[in-house]
């Protein structure tokens, strides 16, 4: 499958917004599992947004929830990530992944998402 690609990363004060995008040259996300990560310095990757396409079902980990709010274009070729009120807490490598198609999941999570294909990431920095 093609890897996705990320961008709209940057540096931004507390506070301040973003909004990551993800596409795979124009592949359609049509009941697709796709997913936002993310991977500070010396912790883990996380798993933060993920959306079932299949049957619109999201999940939101609670250090996101509130903030940041995933969406998908008209065309369905491009997912994205709002991010409101950031914090430094909020820095990290940000990976948009793409998971399983025409498959419902319950419950579900990013845990559960069945990703198989990942972005390389877009840095987002924010200072304080």
């Amino acid at each position: 499958q093609l890897q996705p690609v990320e961008s709209g990363g940057g540096v931004v004060q507390s506070g301040g917004s973003l909004r990551l995008s993800c596409t795979a040259s124009g592949l359609s996300f049509d009941r697709t599992e796709i997913g936002w990560f993310r991977q500070a310095p010396g912790k883990a990757r996380e798993g933060i947004v993920c959306k079932n396409y299949a049957d619109n079902s999201v999940y939101y980990d609670d250090s996101v929830d509130g903030r940041f709010t995933i969406s998908r274009d008209v065309s369905k070729t491009a997912v994205y990530l709002q991010m409101n009120d950031l914090t430094p807490d909020d820095t990290a490598v940000y990976s948009c992944a793409i998971g399983g198609r025409d498959n419902v999941i319950i419950p579900w999570n990013c845990e559960r998402g069945k990703f198989h294909t990942w972005g390389q990431g877009t840095q987002v920095t924010v200072s304080s």
